[in-house]
């Protein structure tokens, strides 16, 4: 499964949009059946979305289904367990590492699941989650959790959430995903907080606009000069046999170092 910086949600009854999406620089397209698709279109949706990712050879297609805790979701993960299996399965609103244990015993390990952290309970169990197994990444679900606790959507009163949320998928040693920026056409804003959401640990940033993605792209991705940083540090530690060094008037010792591997591993393995 390759890593990704960026993702587009798609709605689920919309599929005209689907070869849009797929053809925008996107590095993961997620097709969603949960909050953009009304109940009495969810059934065909999910037909829909199960068909095109049958028909998509690039496994660039995730799916977003409903929660584990309504029909809706228990009737999206059956239909997944029959069907070609998704890139990716986004969970909505998981808040206990058993709704992961029974989503993985009904699909298989095929698909890496991504489950949605999107509220105080859930907060409290992210380390639980988190390591699961089968769980490829953590994405923070800011939109319900700024609801619950009466707040709005926006980088301060949601900074605690934020940093659970990393330090949980840090220790499991998974990747940590963050929220849209819903001000779609605030370019400036949306760069604004790509930037702190790669500076406090997160890999990736959903978008749920195509405008988004040249800006989350970028933002995210490890720069050209940080991957140049990372190569040449790497190698003047290996050459001085893995103690610590002096590299351009810094301290560079192997802590140091996971972070330049994390580096490359992101840039290398990067859709383009």
């Amino acid at each position: 499964m390759h890593a990704f910086t960026n993702f587009l949600f798609v709605p689920g009854n919309r599929p005209e949009r689907y070869a849009k999406a797929l053809a925008s620089r996107a590095d993961l397209v997620c097709i969603d059946l949960e909050d953009s698709v009304p109940d009495d279109e969810k059934e065909q949706a999910r037909d829909t979305a199960l068909q095109a990712i049958a028909a998509h050879e690039e496994g660039r297609i995730a799916l977003r289904i409903n929660g584990m805790r309504t029909a809706a979701g228990l009737s999206d993960v059956l239909a997944v367990a029959r069907s070609a299996k998704p890139a990716f399965l986004f969970v909505p609103m998981v808040e206990c590492a058993t709704e992961i244990d029974i989503i993985r015993e009904v699909i298989g390990d095929e698909t890496g699941i991504i489950p949605l952290v999107e509220s105080v309970r859930g907060l409290r169990a992210a380390d639980s989650i988190a390591q699961s197994p089968g769980v490829a990444a953590l994405m923070f679900g800011g939109g319900d959790f700024a609801g619950e606790l009466g707040v709005e959507l926006a980088w301060e009163p949601l900074l605690h959430a934020r940093s659970e949320i990393v330090m949980a998928s840090a220790s499991a040693k998974i990747r940590a995903i963050d929220v849209p920026y819903i001000d779609i056409e605030n370019d400036a804003g949306l760069a604004e907080e790509c930037a702190r959401a790669k500076m406090l640990g997160f890999h990736a940033k959903a978008a749920i606009h195509p405008r988004q993605i040249e800006t989350i792209y970028s933002s995210m991705r490890p720069s050209a000069a940080e991957l140049a940083e990372a190569r040449d540090a790497i190698a003047a530690f290996d050459s001085g046999g893995g103690a610590a060094i002096r590299f351009r008037g810094k301290m560079l010792e192997a802590p140091l170092i996971l972070r330049y591997r994390q580096l490359l591993s992101l840039g290398e393995t990067h859709h383009a």
